[in-house]
C-alpha cells in the first residue's frame, strides 16, 4: 500500500544509456517486473549517500545537489545536472575481519498459553546462562513475532498470539561459549515448558567490515592474466 512494484519475482536489473554528451537515461528490460520511476530513481540516488555535494569516488567527487529527475516515458526516466570535481586524494577500502562469534538457539510454542510458555522460556535460559557461566558480551532474549523488533514496552498492548518462536543470541570472544547458548535452549524440549518444538541452535563467527579511506600512493593497482584461448 505504501509503493506498489509489479512483478516482484521477474525483477530486471535496471539500464542507463549513456549519450556521448553525458546524458542518462534509466531504463529496464521490457516485459520484466520492477518499475523504473522517478521516485525509485531519486530513493537510488539518495542511498547511502552522506552529502550529496560531495560524493566520493574513486575517479570523481561527484555533485548530486543539483540532478533533477524527469519521466519521459514508462519505465523511462531522464537523469541530468550531475557534477563532479577532481578525484580524491583517498581510495575506500573495505577491510573484513573476525568480530567476534555469534550463538543461537530458537524453539516454538503453539496453543493455547503459548506466550506464557515462551516467556517461561526465556526466564529458564537466562537463569542458565548465569547457572553455567556462559561467558557471553551481549545476549538477546526475543519472542519472535511478539517483541523482536519493537521490543516489550510497544508490544505489550498487543493481542495475545497463538503461537511464539523463543529465540536467544548471544556475542561471544569463541566458539566454544557461542556453541553453549544453543545448546541451553535445545534442553528446553525436555527441562521446560511442555510442547515446544522445531528446536534450532546454531554457532558462527560474525566477519565485519570496517570501511576506511587509504592514501592513493598506497594502492598499487596489478592485472593478471590467467589462460587464454589459442586461435
Amino acid at each position: 500500500t505504501f509503493k506498489d512494484v509489479p512483478d516482484l519475482a521477474r525483477l530486471g536489473f535496471p539500464i542507463g544509456e549513456v549519450g556521448e554528451d553525458g546524458s542518462l537515461i534509466i531504463t529496464k528490460v521490457e516485459g520484466s517486473g520492477g518499475a523504473v520511476t522517478a521516485q525509485t530513481c531519486k530513493e537510488q540516488l539518495l542511498y547511502e549517500v552522506h552529502d550529496p555535494a560531495r560524493y566520493l569516488q574513486p575517479d570523481v567527487t561527484a555533485d548530486f545537489s543539483q540532478v533533477t529527475v524527469e519521466e519521459i516515458g514508462l519505465n523511462r526516466v531522464r537523469i541530468s545536472g550531475g557534477r563532479g570535481r577532481e578525484r580524491p586524494p583517498t581510495l575506500k577500502v573495505s577491510v573484513g575481519y573476525v568480530d567476534s562469534f555469534i550463538g543461537e538457539g530458537q524453539i516454538s510454542y503453539a496453543g493455547p498459553g503459548a506466550l506464557a510458555r515462551g516467556r517461561l522460556a526465556l526466564d529458564i535460559v537466562r537463569e542458565r546462562l548465569k547457572l553455567t557461566g556462559v561467558a557471553a558480551n551481549e545476549v538477546r532474549f526475543d519472542l519472535i513475532g511478539v517483541d523482536s523488533l519493537h521490543g516489550a514496552q510497544v508490544s505489550a498492548r498487543a493481542n495475545e498470539p497463538y503461537e511464539v518462536r523463543v529465540r536467544v543470541n548471544g556475542r561471544t570472544d569463541n566458539l566454544r561459549e557461542a556453541v553453549r547458548i544453543g545448546n541451553e535452549v535445545e534442553t528446553l524440549y525436555t527441562n521446560g515448558p511442555a510442547g515446544g518444538g522445531g528446536a534450532f541452535k546454531s554457532a558462527r563467527d560474525v566477519v565485519a567490515v570496517a570501511s576506511v579511506l587509504l592514501p592513493r600512493e598506497l594502492a598499487t593497482p596489478q592485472v593478471q592474466f590467467v589462460g587464454g584461448v589459442e586461435r
